[in-house]
């Protein structure tokens, strides 16, 4: 047995793996994750409820809620209500989305799917309000997400979304998240099928992302009146294994 090389069957030791943190354990009720643009904090009912209500209903439509398996809620008791059952939960980690410019809370994303164990988290549950969709602080809650979960030491961070979700592929897409393929019949949601597209950033691919969001986000990127010089997309290109055939 000694004469195995057991890497050539199971593939690359991990040396020194040592599984990190969940998010449930890492203080965030004390630190939050803090940008230049938005202030990721731990969703709690009593404390945002109430303004991301009245946020949410800034989307007429309600086309924040079409791919998401819950919502639209008709009152700010209905949601209150959601809030509470979900951050009851320890399966999923939720964060309130505050702009740091107006003080608002306008959106809501969270860890879930957390297995440190493998090394590996999803981001999800992303419900931005209009006030917070194409911004900057958008992307820079999103990078910071990123940040927490490759640093605190997870290995894979992943994206998923319904499939026919094209504008949620193409943000993963422009994330650097790389494409993964297409789970069919992978749930049935609000009692219509759902096909799952996955996508997936690693660890390896860390350092080179990280220097593309620090390079856009940078105020330098920017003109007077907030257009990008460099878009995200062309920085991150070059990081995907792999794209999205569904956006060429």
């Amino acid at each position: 047995m000694s004469d195995i090389d057991l890497t050539s069957i199971l593939g690359p030791k991990v040396p020194n793996w040592q599984p990190p943190p969940s998010p449930f354990d890492a203080g965030f009720e004390n630190t939050g994750l803090i940008g230049d643009h938005v202030t990721l904090v731990p969703l709690d009912a009593d404390l945002h409820a109430d303004g991301l209500f009245a946020s949410f209903a800034e989307d007429e439509k309600g086309a924040i809620w079409h791919y998401l398996p819950y919502g639209p809620f008709a009152t700010l008791a209905d949601y209150s209500d959601y809030v509470r059952v979900m951050t009851a939960s320890k399966d999923v980690f939720f964060f309130a989305i505050q702009d740091n410019a107006t003080g608002r809370f306008v959106g809501v994303a969270s860890y879930l799917r957390i297995n440190p164990t493998a090394g590996s988290i999803e981001v999800g549950h992303l419900c931005f309000a209009p006030a917070l969709q194409s911004t900057i602080g958008a992307t820079e809650a999103m990078f910071m997400m990123m940040q927490w979960a490759f640093e605190a030491g997870y290995r894979r961070y992943e994206w998923k979304c319904n499939a026919r979700n094209l504008r949620s592929r193409r943000a993963a897409q422009r994330l650097g998240f790389s494409y993964e393929g297409v789970f069919r019949q992978a749930l049935v949601a609000k009692g219509h099928n759902r096909d799952t597209a996955w996508f997936a950033a690693i660890d390896a691919e860390w350092p080179a992302l990280k220097l593309a969001f620090t390079t856009w986000l940078d105020m330098t990127n920017f003109d007077a009146e907030g257009c990008q010089y460099k878009s995200l997309s062309t920085l991150t290109a070059p990081i995907l294994v792999a794209r999205d055939p569904a956006l060429d």
